[in-house]
This record gives structure tokens, sequence and C-alpha cells, in this order.
């Protein structure tokens, strides 16, 4: 039944990953620039959208399950994080920490002119946040086959 779960959120990981990984093709071919064209704009902030959903989905859902699988106790997200440093899911739990404070940043912008404030952080980050997707991704085909 674990088994079950775990490749089931492993598929939702990979379509995640493949919406990431297209907003952030489009918004790399923009680039950051002072303004933005309504779509340009709008590319941004589905960008944004996205990156903060797949931080959220890979901490609070990905990672849960993997320890779930491996019979690790729940604990505080702090937990989660912690064992996904040692797992070699992520390289640094402070780069994690901030790709977290992005999200959080996203999440609570209102204001266009703030939000455009953090398109290159987004960019920077969605791309590193991307990678440890990938690298979850293999450490599930991993697991899963033995």
């Amino acid at each position: 039944m674990i088994r079950t779960k775990l490749l089931r959120d492993r598929e939702l990981l990979q379509k995640q990953m493949r919406w990431l990984e297209l907003s952030l093709d489009e918004c790399g071919a923009i680039g950051i620039k002072a303004e933005y064209s309504i779509e340009e704009f709008g590319k941004f902030e589905t960008l944004c959208s996205r990156y903060a959903r797949s931080i959220d989905f890979l901490v609070r859902k990905i990672f849960r399950t993997i320890d779930a699988y491996e019979f690790e106790a729940q604990g505080t997200l702090v937990d989660v994080v912690n064992r996904a440093h040692k797992r070699g899911l992520i390289e640094s739990v402070d780069e994690l920490r901030l790709m977290k404070d992005i999200r959080n940043t996203i999440v609570h912008e209102y204001i266009e002119d703030e939000l455009t404030e953090v398109f290159d952080e987004v960019l920077e980050y969605g791309k590193k946040l991307l990678a440890v997707m990938q690298t979850t991704d293999r450490y599930i085909e991993k697991i899963a086959a033995e």
C-alpha cells in the first residue's frame, strides 16, 4: 500500500516537474527586464505559482511519503528536511530554507511591482528546485525497485 502511494506520488512529482520546467523555459527566454508586457508578466506570475506549489509539494508531500516508505517517524518539517539532506536529496538545508523563503514572499506579495522583484530569484532558484525534484525522482525510482 505505501509502495503504491510512493509510485503515485512519483507520477505527480514528474507532472509537477514538467510544468515547472515549461515555465522556467518560457521565462528564461523572456529574461529579467525593467518592464514586462501583460503576456510576459502573466508567464512570470505562472512561474511563481508553480514554484510555490512545487516547493510545498516536494517538502510537505514527497519528502514525507519517502519518510513513510522508509519507516521514519513523521516528526516536524525540520526533521523531514534534515532526513532529505541525509539522503542526499538536497545539498544544503539552508538553501532549501531560502527556497521556502522565496515561496513565502511570492505567496504574500499582492502588488504587481513587488512581485516583479522576485522574478530573478524565482528563475535562479526554480532551476535549483527542479534539480532537487529530479534527484528526488531518481531516488524514488531506486528505492521502489529494491
